[in-house]
């Protein structure tokens, strides 16, 4: 059993457990059912149980909402137009949220898929500095797909995919330096 103030009492019998609970004004609790023996506290359950409430509320604000922005293009969006629509996608990066770029073929635009396919490359790599392709362009009926989540190099930082490709990766030297 642990008393009220934290400290262990000790292995106690249940009903003297429960006559320290009752001059203490609170309750027993049982902490750890499965221990041999079982563990119980002293202690106000209902403060406990708003306290968790509260810790539990304070942890869920906290939490990033991280979103799905969607930027659509065209295979012959205009050069005006992408620049416009690259810095909206920085926007978005910079921001914390995913992006899902949409090019969406109409008519005879499908015949030439493969312009659609360096348009979505060109994006790639002109956001290369913000973002990692998470899902590489597919095709998905009469619209190529690509999603890019944020976070990239930014002054010398790397992110968690980097670093263990890094740490796979033998370092790199000259053919001299091993002999």
């Amino acid at each position: 059993m642990i008393g009220s103030d934290g400290q262990q009492v000790g292995i106690v019998s249940i009903s003297e457990a429960l006559r320290a609970a009752e001059e203490a004004g609170l309750d027993l609790v049982e902490i750890s059912p499965q221990a041999v023996p079982p563990v119980c506290r002293v202690m106000d359950f209902g403060k406990f149980q708003y306290e968790e409430s509260k810790r539990r509320h304070a942890a869920k604000r906290k939490q990033k909402h991280i979103q799905v922005k969607e930027i659509k293009f065209r295979p012959g969006t205009d050069i005006g137009d992408y620049q416009t629509k690259l810095r909206n996608l920085i926007r978005f990066l910079e921001s914390g949220d995913k992006a899902k770029i949409t090019l969406r073929f109409r008519g005879r635009e499908m015949a030439h898929q493969e312009l659609g396919m360096e348009m979505l490359k060109r994006i790639g790599n002109d956001l290369k500095d913000y973002a990692v392709v998470e899902a590489h362009p597919r095709l998905e009926g009469r619209q190529m797909v690509m999603i890019l989540a944020p976070g990239v190099k930014r002054s010398g930082t790397t992110t968690p995919k980097e670093s263990v490709k890094e740490a796979k990766e033998p370092p790199k030297g000259k053919a001299s330096d091993a002999a």
